[in-house]
């Protein structure tokens, strides 16, 4: 496996530095803190990929907010989604709460959408979503995200906390991986 990552790093493209990227957190911290400061949110960071997201949002929004974590897989180590599988649910009462759902990419809206109506079923107030990426796709997502960081095209991404087969979310940057053939 370690072989097949290292080919991966060495045949990706790099879509995004990190300063773009701290930028990018910088403007979706500004526009959460406009809309939530009053708030006091739940944030909802989204297992495993909206950690680094999450925690780097975090320490730029400079109001009172909890948070939890829900996770919800359609990937687990595989490069494309299946069905959505409930690994964990928040341990915080979303009744009556202003809830911020982050992850690291909105793909095709499906694990988002899934996590929104939960939200929902459970009473939250206002549900907000932030992801640091949209995927540009050629076809109408079921949802939309209210605070995107960075907008790219179609492509299997890597960095961030996006993932290729459970590795490289710690990358230091947004990666497209090499079209396979």
């Amino acid at each position: 496996m370690l072989n097949e990552i290292k080919q991966v790093q060495q045949n990706a493209r790099l879509l995004h530095s990190e300063a773009e990227i701290e930028s990018a957190l910088d403007v979706m911290a500004n526009g959460i803190g406009v809309r939530l400061a009053t708030e006091s949110p739940l944030i909802l960071c989204v297992m495993n990929g909206g950690i680094v997201v999450t925690g780097k949002l975090l320490t730029r929004l400079n109001f009172p907010l909890t948070l939890d974590a829900i996770n919800v897989s359609r990937y687990g180590e595989q490069t494309s989604g299946s069905e959505l599988n409930w690994l964990q649910k928040p341990l915080s009462s979303l009744q009556g709460r202003t809830v911020l759902i982050i992850d690291d990419i909105l793909d095709e809206g499906i694990t988002l959408q899934a996590i929104y109506q939960y939200c929902e079923e459970q009473g939250a107030r206002k549900i907000y979503s932030a992801v640091l990426v949209d995927k540009q796709l050629d076809k109408v997502k079921p949802i939309q995200a209210d605070f995107i960081g960075l907008s790219v095209a179609n492509h299997y991404l890597y960095g961030y906390g996006m993932d290729y087969k459970g590795y490289l979310r710690n990358a230091a940057g947004i990666y497209a991986c090499a079209e396979q053939s």
